[in-house]
């Protein structure tokens, strides 16, 4: 059994006991986690969603915080002697799929 759900303004495909890196979470390591937005629900009988599943949710545990590798951005202008250089770390949450309510 397999699901599809919103977090984050992204789409992901989960499945019980697999991990996956969204967008960070306001919750802390150990903390249950509900995602409520679920546009399908596979397996033996699939739910596709209109454009949400109803009564259809994920749970999961956070298991870390974090930021992702560093993205660095570099400009320049030939001839006119200006630059910029930028970085950016992307924060994230890890969360393990612990149980699929359909």
């Amino acid at each position: 059994m397999y699901a599809i759900i919103v977090t984050g303004g992204k789409q992901y495909k989960v499945e019980e006991g697999s991990s996956i890196y969204v967008e960070k979470l306001d919750a802390k390591e150990g903390d249950k986690v509900t995602f409520d937005q679920v546009v399908f629900v596979g397996g033996d009988s699939t739910k596709i969603g209109t454009p949400l599943v109803d009564g259809a949710s994920v749970e999961a545990t956070v298991e870390k915080q974090g930021k992702e590798k560093k993205v660095v951005t570099f400009k320049y202008k030939p001839k006119k002697h200006t630059h910029t250089k930028q970085g950016h770390r992307q924060p994230y949450t890890k969360v393990t799929v612990d149980k699929i309510n359909a």
